[in-house]
């Protein structure tokens, strides 16, 4: 169902009068009326990129979303991130996507997502996915990318488990997951968080890899409908750097992108 821009993008959330952050105390699983919370990424020399995931999330989506923006400038205001950039940190939210389940009040489920994605398909088909035995699901990619630089010339880093928490569904309320406080996203490794290390393997669910179709290696096969992407993942970097102009499906990034000013054009006549 397509919901209008206050209802559909909010900003991270405030404080509930204890210094603590949170989001509004809700359980999307008790009641399918609430909006789904998807956290993404934000990056301020990204911000076409977040405007244009958003907009394929809201216009394919069936189901009510709430889509929150990961801004560091505002976790660092309100207290709740305090790490220094360290230099294999490609955008700031390198560690801030890892206060999913924290901004979402250890409620419910949650997605957090990169900006570089483009949605596809119906984002309901994603949260039937969803099986609340896991901790967290994803899609478990076996990727070692062999360009050295991505995006606007930032260190590309190989590492166990890369681009598995580039798009994560969050069993928020699972108790393995309560150990993801502002303190753990500070102070921890980038090892232990990106490679999930506060759980078991057998708490990580799958998703399939269409979900989190990293342009440049994964592949459509011929007459096989199933290798089709749902979400669009521009790893490497996407059209709106100059660089990568001309990647894989830069057209139909380009073309949601045009939707999108002539949308945000009429809407602000």
């Amino acid at each position: 169902m397509s919901l209008n821009n206050e209802k559909n993008h909010s900003s991270l959330p405030t404080s509930n009068g204890n210094g603590i952050a949170v989001a509004a105390a809700e359980n999307e699983n008790e009641n399918s009326k609430k909006p789904f919370k998807i956290f993404v990424g934000y990056d301020p020399r990204e911000d076409i990129a977040f405007q244009v995931c958003r907009h394929s999330i809201i216009k394919r989506s069936s189901i009510p979303v709430e889509i929150i923006p990961i801004k560091q400038s505002d976790l660092r205001k309100a207290g709740l991130y305090w790490r220094e950039r360290g230099q294999f940190e490609s955008t700031e939210f390198s560690f801030t996507r890892f206060l999913t389940p924290y901004l979402a009040n250890y409620q419910g489920w949650a997605l957090f997502v990169d900006c570089d994605f483009l949605y596809l398909a119906d984002f309901k088909e994603l949260v039937d996915l969803i099986q609340d035995e896991y901790a967290i699901m994803c899609v478990q990619h076996d990727y070692a990318p062999k360009e050295t630089t991505k995006m606007d010339g930032a260190v590309q880093t190989v590492y166990p488990r890369k681009n598995w928490s580039s798009m994560v569904l969050y069993n928020c309320g699972h108790p393995k997951n309560k150990i993801l406080t502002p303190d753990t996203v500070n102070s921890q490794t980038g090892a232990y968080l990106h490679r999930f290390q506060w759980l078991e393997d057998d708490e990580i669910g799958s998703i399939p890899f269409v979900w989190n179709f990293l342009e440049g290696h994964n592949r459509v096969v011929e007459n096989d409908s199933t290798t089709l992407p749902k979400a669009v993942h521009y790893t490497r970097g996407g059209p709106w750097f100059e660089a990568w102009k001309n990647c894989e499906f830069a057209d139909l990034w380009l073309n949601e992108m045009e939707e999108y000013m002539k949308q945000a054009k009429k809407e602000s006549a």
